[in-house]
């Protein structure tokens, strides 16, 4: 189960509304071992795609060599759909190569409602899970 802050997710929403109809991605960082997001990180989706997401490289370097030095791991990594579910595509499972995270997606196919889903992306096997919003840990 994803257990999640609600200003991460008000920050992940905005984030995939203001990127729209582009894909929006990022990552939120934790620290290691604790399972707990707490730094949100909004990345650029190097593509600048509605349809396809990838972090930029150099920028993924820097992000994840800050992680390592705050002593953080990337417990979220999440993107945005524009116009389909909230479920990962084949391209997403390929490229996820971070098994202890949670892969949030977010749809904004709707312009009122957002649909914000999460799984955990192993060895090529989705698994949704339960996610809870809670005010703070």
């Amino acid at each position: 189960m994803l257990v999640i802050r609600a200003d991460l997710v008000d920050a992940m929403v905005a984030h995939a509304r203001a990127d729209h109809p582009d894909e929006a991605c990022g990552v939120i960082a934790g620290p290691e071992g604790s399972d707990r997001p707490e730094r949100f990180i909004a990345m650029l989706n190097a593509e600048r795609s509605p349809t396809f997401y990838r972090f930029d490289s150099g920028e993924q370097l820097k992000v994840w060599r800050a992680m390592d030095a705050a002593d953080e791991v990337p417990v979220v990594i999440y993107h945005s759909h524009t116009a389909t579910e909230a479920y990962p595509s084949r391209t997403d499972i390929s490229y996820a190569s971070e098994p202890d995270a949670h892969y949030v997606l977010v749809s904004t196919r709707d312009d009122h409602e957002h649909e914000l889903r999460s799984y955990r992306i192993v060895d090529g096997v989705v698994t949704e899970e339960p996610v809870k919003i809670v005010e703070q840990y």
